[in-house]
């Protein structure tokens, strides 16, 4: 397993949800810019109230720059969070779900899970020889994932080991191997009555399509109104934009029920007999 990169302060807060990072910027200033300068303003005692009246000033560069990192690393994770909805939003099918490199296919599965409520981190330790590419938090629980990306070679039970390795390693609850393709029966027996599951595609999948449905909008009601409303039927459309010469309430389609023909008549009907 390869050794963590020490992340900078921008990193830090693109790996966080945005909003914590617009928060932390602006409590960051303040507390730089004002806080800061008011508590060293108390630390020097009344005769040195004077020398750090322009403390705040003094403060005010870092400040700044301290909004900007939390601002930054905000921004770049809005860009991501869009980028990962959108690469699992469009994947439908085991083909999709191959297209791209490894690390992409490492932030879908991330966001599949994160979709579940999980708290996840990408720690680029795993790269694409394998590792730990995700850790998944969740109720208390610290969840070890590895991704693979191969596409038809099975997966053997030396990768089940290695991940059963860093389980005990790292005093993690559980683990959980996801691939695209399939495993060794050796591998599912090494796995059997051990906290690591084995995801293979199609159970990928149905948890991709799972989240995707979960997440999916509500039907705006306009949406299926306003079609309705204008199609290729003409008395439709004069229906939507006449009304009854009697009462001056709307038009609606009617059947005649003798001859089966398509009529408009008043929406009052049957206190009012108007017909378009």
């Amino acid at each position: 397993m390869g050794r963590r990169r020490k992340q900078n302060g921008i990193e830090v807060f693109a790996a966080l949800p945005w909003p914590v990072g617009v928060a932390a910027g602006l409590i960051g200033f303040i507390g730089v810019r004002y806080g800061l300068a008011w508590w060293m303003g108390r630390q020097g005692g009344p005769l040195s109230q004077g020398f750090y009246q322009g403390v705040g000033t003094m403060l005010s560069p870092l400040a700044w720059m301290v909004l900007a990192i939390c601002w930054i690393g905000a921004v770049a994770s809005f860009i991501g969070s869009r980028h990962r909805r959108k690469l699992l939003d469009t994947r439908t099918d085991l083909e999709s779900l191959s297209r791209g490199g490894w690390r992409q296919f490492e932030l879908l599965v991330g966001e599949a899970f994160r979709r579940q409520g999980y708290i996840v981190e990408e720690t680029g330790l795993g790269g694409a020889d394998g590792g730990i590419d995700l850790i998944l938090r969740k109720d208390g629980r610290r969840t070890l994932v590895q991704c693979k990306q191969w596409k038809r070679q099975q997966i053997g039970v030396s990768v089940v080991r290695e991940m059963a390795g860093l389980l005990a390693h790292h005093q993690a609850h559980a683990v959980k191997i996801v691939c695209i393709g399939s495993y060794t029966k050796e591998a599912e027996r090494f796995a059997q009555g051990k906290p690591i599951q084995l995801m293979g595609g199609a159970q990928l999948l149905e948890m991709i399509r799972a989240v995707q449905r979960d997440s999916a909008p509500l039907p705006d009601s306009r949406a299926h109104i306003e079609p309705a409303l204008v199609s290729s039927e003409p008395a439709l459309v004069r229906a939507a934009l006449a009304t009854c010469p009697r009462c001056g309430s709307n038009l609606v389609q009617r059947t005649n029920r003798r001859t089966g023909e398509n009529f408009l008549g008043c929406s009052q009907f049957p206190k009012c007999r108007g017909t378009g």
